[in-house]
């Protein structure tokens, strides 16, 4: 099947208009099809690289901000309404099994919150889980990482000793820490420690970074290191964020991610808008790159989650264009302008006439409507919902669900 954008942004440093995309997976192999899209932009997909997927109720849990760190907020969060709701659901029993039902509706729900914006990957920040865990999610949630929660508090949530994790690599997978989430001592000295672990090398993603110096920031860029910027969460907790001047200065590459929602926004975008808001000089263009090249560098993606591969799409966000700019159209984005969704050749959100088109498999998918269109979706978040509220006996709203 065959499409036809009006603007296709192939990649951060190139766009083309009216070039045909070709559609890849099982649901295009027999259709002989083009379809005029010159309504639509076309892009990668977003990819949120650092999310807590069990951990995506609200409100935001924080009752004495700023913290000095968020080490003090993991325990003070626990006596927020948001947590203590969250317990009656799911109570955190300290095994970190997310594969078991509730804790697997919770996650699969979180995942959702990065599918409704655009997303083909949520990197879920969590002792490693097994394979069906993530298989079960909506969009592509990796499992290949290794990961630490911080150097102060250890792997409390479960996992080996940072430095099994990072040997438990090979180098061929992201070790994800968080790091100098803070502006005290403690969370200052964590990058030295990090440094005398061994745990700097060119697969080391640090998330948050708040407290790194611009000499610091400099050597996570000469060893090829990444870093996760999440502002909202950081701005919420802290009150400051990482110096995003510095790690442009020096070439770090930074990608973006949302935290959960006990923290952070409401998804990717208004990631965004956040970063619009307090550094309006950064080119949306750049930020484009953060949430998709830069991503897939630091998660060790294949290439086809950082650009669109025109003669074979098995990746692919396609957007009503609201903005004549394209990167100023993501900032517009929401889920009723989301048109299709395609991850890994497979749809996974779109606008209802798509289902018509692929001769999709209804019992895999559930649909429901959003402003004036009606919407498809992988799974069913609604059932997801409603199975929380049969717990709680009263419905919540979560505001990253669209229906």
């Amino acid at each position: 099947m065959i499409i036809k954008p009006a603007i296709s942004v192939i990649s951060p440093d190139r766009m083309e208009q009216g070039i045909d995309l070709y559609l890849w997976g099982s649901p295009f192999e027999e259709i002989d099809l083009r379809k005029d899209c010159s309504n639509t932009i076309a892009y990668i997909p977003l990819i949120n690289s650092h999310d807590h997927l069990i951990s995506n109720w609200v409100p935001r849990a924080g009752n004495n901000r700023p913290y000095k760190n968020s080490h003090i907020w993991v325990e003070d969060m626990k006596e927020s309404f948001a947590f203590q709701e969250r317990d009656i659901f799911w109570h955190n029993n300290g095994s970190f099994r997310l594969e078991e039902p509730n804790s697997l509706i919770l996650a699969k729900l979180g995942a959702y919150k990065s599918l409704f914006c655009g997303c083909s990957v949520v990197q879920d920040h969590s002792s490693n889980q097994v394979d069906a865990y993530y298989e079960a999610m909506p969009i592509v949630v990796p499992k290949n990482f290794r990961q630490c929660h911080s150097l102060t508090l250890g792997n409390w949530w479960g996992g080996e000793t940072p430095e099994k994790e990072m040997e438990l690599t090979k180098g061929k997978m992201p070790f994800i820490v968080h790091l100098g989430e803070g502006k005290d001592e403690i969370t200052k000295g964590e990058f030295s420690q990090l440094k005398k672990m061994g745990l700097l090398r060119a697969n080391t993603l640090i998330i948050h970074g708040i407290a790194l110096t611009a000499e610091e920031i400099s050597e996570v860029a000469n060893v090829g290191a990444s870093l996760c910027w999440c502002p909202s969460s950081n701005f919420f907790l802290i009150g400051e964020t990482l110096k995003i001047d510095e790690v442009l200065k020096h070439k770090a590459n930074i990608c973006i991610g949302t935290d959960s929602t006990m923290s952070g926004g409401v998804n990717l975008i208004a990631e965004f808008l956040k970063i619009r808001e307090h550094f309006p000089k950064i080119p949306t263009k750049e930020i484009y790159r953060m949430a998709t090249v830069n991503a897939a560098t630091a998660l060790y993606l294949p290439q086809y989650f950082a650009f669109i591969i025109p003669n074979k799409c098995r990746n692919l966000l396609l957007v009503d264009k609201v903005e004549r700019d394209p990167y100023e159209n993501l900032f517009a984005l929401e889920a009723s302008t989301i048109q299709l969704l395609l991850v890994e050749g497979i749809p996974r959100f779109g606008d209802s006439e798509w289902m018509e088109i692929l001769n999709l498999d209804e019992n895999m998918y559930s649909t429901f409507r959003t402003g004036n269109k009606e919407k498809f979706v992988i799974g069913d978040p609604m059932e997801l919902n409603d199975q929380i509220d049969e717990v709680l006996g009263y419905h919540k709203d979560f505001p990253y669900l669209p229906f």
